[in-house]
């Protein structure tokens, strides 16, 4: 539920019917309003008629690859997307987080783990309005600046916004912001893999995890002039990656 008492809306695309039922079923009694869909033209249906603000995609459909469907909604909408599938390859994972899935997670999955994965998704994609004109921020928050610049780019942490020196804006996924903002609040200092994935998703890498490798590079291909030469995300060996220029709050 949002603080205004508005359910979220959530859309599970899934081709087995008693899945999309057992998670209508399950996240309806958390308080959302689920939608269930069981191909893609029907997502894409629902997405221009009542948009949900995340989408759980099964990627073993038939008639279209899941991964088609979901670089469709990257490149068209900002709703969050959370991959669930019976497919557990680590390719798979690395291109389902290259496409721009905010998570990824593989049957037979733990409904209150799903919860919790979903909820920090919708934090980061929709965080709730303040319903209060009343209510104070914390000191630290209040005394932050909300927007900041590096080099060429201006990032708008209110506004969940990033643009160029000409103000034109570059869409990033929920896990690209989240993931630029750790490092712009951080300029000059090596951060490992393991503080960024607990940063950004609230958790701990596990063995070969490469979620915040592949988020770094999707970022370098779009701040950096020449992302194989990269100038403001530099990789230090054995250690992490640190955000190697100024940043100043405007």
């Amino acid at each position: 539920m949002t603080s205004q008492g508005v359910p979220q809306h959530i859309a599970v695309l899934d081709d087995e019917v008693d899945i999309t039922q057992l998670l209508a079923n399950y996240l309806g009694g958390q308080g959302f309003r689920v939608s269930q869909v069981h191909q893609g033209r029907a997502l894409d249906a629902l997405m221009a008629a009542d948009p949900p603000s995340l989408v759980l995609l099964d990627l073993g459909l038939p008639g279209e690859d899941g991964f088609v469907i979901a670089r469709r909604l990257r490149e068209h909408h900002q709703c969050g997307l959370i991959i669930i599938t019976g497919r557990g390859d680590a390719v798979d994972k690395v291109v389902g987080l290259e496409i721009g899935a905010d998570d990824y997670v593989t049957k037979p999955f733990d409904l209150r783990e799903l919860l919790a994965r979903i909820k920090s998704v919708l934090r980061r994609v929709a965080p709730p309005p303040t319903t209060s004109s009343t209510a104070v921020a914390p000191p630290a928050v209040a005394s932050a600046p909300e927007r900041l610049r590096f080099l060429d780019w201006e990032l708008d942490l209110a506004a969940r916004r990033l643009a160029n020196r000409g103000g034109v804006e570059v869409m990033l996924t929920s896990g690209e912001f989240d993931l630029l903002s750790v490092f712009v609040r951080h300029p000059g200092r090596v951060l490992s893999r393991d503080f960024l994935l607990e940063s950004t998703r609230g958790r701990e890498a596990a063995p070969f995890d490469r979620t915040i490798d592949v988020q770094v590079g999707r970022l370098r291909k779009k701040l950096e002039a020449d992302p194989d030469s990269p100038q403001l995300i530099k990789s230090v060996r054995s250690a992490g990656y640190m955000l190697a220029v100024p940043v100043v709050g405007v």
